[in-house]
């Protein structure tokens, strides 16, 4: 693939040297995109010096205006600008490799032995800690995006959209886009800080020509249309055309993270395609949590139990795991077109002011979105059978105050979920 290299800035680090620090990050990435940033940052800024502080942060926010799991793709054009697409391809494969075999292996696990009973009462510990995550979250991202009245009344409306009218997350993301930027380019920054810092002494890469996106662009079609089309035509339709088709759209609607986007995976994994219960979809969501690489693994969780519970003429191991490759495959994709394509453009872009208003809006409905999953994962854990359940109760309140209070580490709070329903099974088996 022919590509304008990017413009140096020093001298890149040997490949070798590269290759083995986005593995080590892959393996270590743990804490959610906060602490995977955090990390690049301290490595690739401040120790090694392989990018200046201003295009990395430049590079962040880029990265914030796309769909999809943004410290991913901040390894993806870290690479790219290291080593032109080959580097982008290994810092942004490496980063999610090591969670996607290790979240493989969980999602076996949960598949083949989630009912038995150690493994299950694990899971039964870890369920009201995931209650909990979702809660921080809301917390965290609303202290931080609803600054002003039309943020809070955006989230307010988002929420209510999705929880009472039903209305499609696409919609609802697609029109709190849409109201951000006619009124950043208004003049109206309800969104957006009225300022925006002067880094006018940067020089903006040149842009390519168009023949280099529309290569691009047929490129990535080809790769998503190969194996869809494979699968499609050995495996049959179900579930490979769902896998396909769902993963596809939540890769380009997935502003905010993947608790955004997670409330319409869940309900179109569950109520329309029933490929898993409610249950099993919050085990995937504590177990995507306690693996390195981004939350949005949890798709691959989703798809190994469309291929488990639909195997057709396959063994359900098998079939589980070409699901979850597939799956993978779709969800991942986008990011590096998405990258690959705009990375010429990031100086220009990250100026753009409906975009940045655009940004802002979306920032500010996905607090409600994420409330909806909150409500969601919480009617199945805390009001199993429609009466609430004490133990859970208390387990996801000492878990919100530990994460919110405190600051422990997400695996860490999972981990003694998991300790509490372990030891609740072994010690206390009359409460199961």
């Amino acid at each position: 693939m022919t590509q304008p290299h990017p413009p140096p800035m020093s001298a890149p680090p040997p490949f070798g040297a590269f290759c083995l620090y986005w593995l080590r990050l892959g393996l270590t990435s743990f804490g959610g995109p906060a602490g995977q940033i955090a990390m690049m940052q301290s490595e690739l800024v401040d120790r090694r010096g392989w990018i200046d502080q201003t295009r990395f942060l430049h590079a962040l926010n880029f990265c914030m205006l796309l769909p999809g799991p943004e410290a991913q793709q901040l390894a993806t054009y870290v690479g790219w600008r290291l080593h032109g697409v080959r580097g982008g391809l290994v810092a942004g494969g490496l980063f999610v490799l090591p969670g996607t075999l290790l979240l493989l292996l969980l999602s076996w696990l949960a598949a083949a032995h989630g009912d038995a009973g150690l493994v299950g009462a694990v899971f039964d510990g870890i369920k009201p800690v995931v209650v909990a995550i979702v809660l921080a979250a809301v917390w965290r991202m609303g202290r931080r995006t609803l600054t002003g009245a039309p943020g809070v009344a955006l989230a307010a409306v988002a929420f209510l959209a999705l929880a009472a009218l039903h209305l499609p997350f696409p919609l609802v993301i697609g029109a709190a886009g849409l109201v951000g930027a006619v009124a950043a380019t208004r003049g109206r920054h309800w969104f957006t800080h009225p300022h925006p810092p002067d880094d006018r002494h940067l020089t903006g890469d040149t842009p390519p020509g168009a023949a280099r996106l529309l290569r691009l662009l047929l490129i990535c079609a080809a790769l998503w249309l190969i194996p869809v089309a494979a699968a499609l035509l050995t495996l049959g339709r179900d579930p490979w055309l769902g896998v396909a088709a769902l993963f596809t759209k939540a890769a380009f609607v997935t502003f905010g993270g993947a608790y955004a986007v997670l409330p319409y995976i869940a309900q179109q994994a569950v109520e329309v395609y029933g490929w898993l219960t409610p249950r099993e979809m919050v085990d995937g969501l504590a177990l995507a949590e306690t693996t390195p690489g981004p939350l949005i693994l949890v798709t691959q969780y989703v798809g190994f139990f469309a291929g488990w519970n639909h195997p057709g003429a396959l063994s359900p191991a098998l079939a589980g795991t070409l699901a979850a490759a597939l799956t993978t495959h779709v969800t991942f994709l986008p990011c590096f077109l998405f990258i690959f394509a705009g990375a010429p453009y990031v100086e220009r872009l990250i100026r753009n002011r409906a975009a940045a208003g655009a940004l802002g809006a979306i920032a500010a409905a996905v607090v409600g979105v994420i409330l909806n999953l909150g409500v969601y994962l919480g009617a199945a854990v805390l009001l199993p059978d429609g009466r609430p359940d004490p133990l859970a109760w208390g387990l996801a309140a000492a878990a919100l105050l530990a994460l919110t209070r405190w600051k422990l580490a997400i695996h860490w709070v999972v981990l003694a979920g998991a300790g509490v329903g372990l030891t609740r099974a072994l010690l206390l088996p009359g409460l199961l």
